[in-house]
């Protein structure tokens, strides 16, 4: 061989060899290079699938790839995150979720994941207060004639929820034990499915997210009675709040972080994060969300740190609440 073609060949692999080198750097640099897949562990049209569409609709402008929102309903979200955990850790498939995050190690035994280290934790997204409404044909027309009704209907007044261990679920078990009352309870794959029943009058009452009552609050389709937070809620400013007046102390929100399979790159992992504040400051996002009862939570708690602290704390919190309760669900 000539020195010539030699040095031609020794050239082509050196180049080969940079290439192929730098595969994997490039590749990793060009994410997202297709759609992402984010997971809503509920049914459409609730207060989770309100949230995360908004989210999606702002990190698709900033990620330049469309976000697509998947509904993986059933089992208190335990389905959908039990895929999100399985997911490859590429940053393609993410998830909205809420407060049953924190609620599933004490309500599922067996739970084929764990909430903590099985899942990167990218952070928190915002805190949504709560309603105590009622099907529209109800009597009451205040709080203090609602707390009335329920203690003199025990055994025939019912609630709907989104699932054991949804917010909604909880809620009612905790104003229950508060009212020392019970009612039965009507559980849905979400809070979509179950608002439609209560504007049609199948159930009684229902302790739903400020996301999903709102709307159908003002339109009369059914009635507010009060707000479960310390403070009025300015999409709903009639509404008392339980705290202020038959139940002093009284408070439960619900609040909704974004998560992803556990061994994101950290690139990825950084993109993200930053997509999702660029979200929370997104002027429709902010405007969309105070018409709903609720606001970004402060940029310091949307990071990985942050949120997977929060989490663990709210494990413990509900873990008590649950088995003081006595309540148990099947996945």
């Amino acid at each position: 061989m000539s020195l010539f073609r030699r040095a031609l060949l020794t050239g082509a692999l050196l180049a080969a060899a940079t290439v192929a080198s730098a595969g994997p750097a490039l590749a990793q640099a060009a994410y997202p290079n297709k759609p992402i897949t984010l997971v809503v562990p509920a049914a459409a049209g609730g207060p989770t699938d309100t949230v995360a569409r908004l989210i999606a609709e702002s990190m698709t402008k900033t990620l330049g790839q469309t976000v697509v929102v998947e509904n993986v309903g059933g089992a208190g979200g335990t389905i959908g995150m039990a895929k999100v955990a399985r997911a490859a850790p590429d940053g393609y498939t993410i998830a909205v979720w809420h407060i049953a995050q924190a609620t599933a190690p004490a309500l599922y035994d067996g739970l084929k994941y764990d909430v903590v280290s099985d899942f990167d934790h990218l952070g928190r997204i915002t805190d949504v207060p709560m309603t105590l409404v009622s099907k529209a044909a109800l009597p009451p027309k205040d709080i203090a004639e609602i707390v009335a009704w329920m203690k003199a209907n025990q055994g025939k007044a019912t609630y709907g929820h989104a699932g054991i261990g949804s917010a909604s679920h909880l809620c009612m078990l905790i104003l229950m034990k508060e009212l020392g009352i019970k009612m039965e309870g009507v559980g849905y794959r979400g809070t979509g499915p179950a608002m439609n029943d209560l504007i049609s009058g199948t159930f009684d009452v229902m302790c739903d997210q400020t996301t999903n009552t709102t709307g159908h609050i003002k339109d009369g389709r059914i009635k507010g009675y009060a707000v479960t937070t310390k403070s009025k809620v300015s999409s709903v400013p009639g509404l008392p709040t339980l705290d202020g007046g038959v139940l002093p102390g009284f408070e439960v929100s619900a609040w909704h972080a974004l998560w992803a399979p556990k061994g994101l790159p950290k690139d990825v992992t950084d993109k993200l994060v930053s997509a999702l504040k660029v979200a929370l400051k997104d002027p429709k996002v902010v405007e969309r969300f105070a018409g709903l009862g609720t606001e970004p939570v402060a940029e310091a708690q949307v990071s990985p740190q942050a949120l997977k602290t929060y989490l663990e704390a709210e494990v413990k919190r509900w873990d008590a609440v649950i088995k003081a309760a006595g309540v148990k669900a099947s996945n």
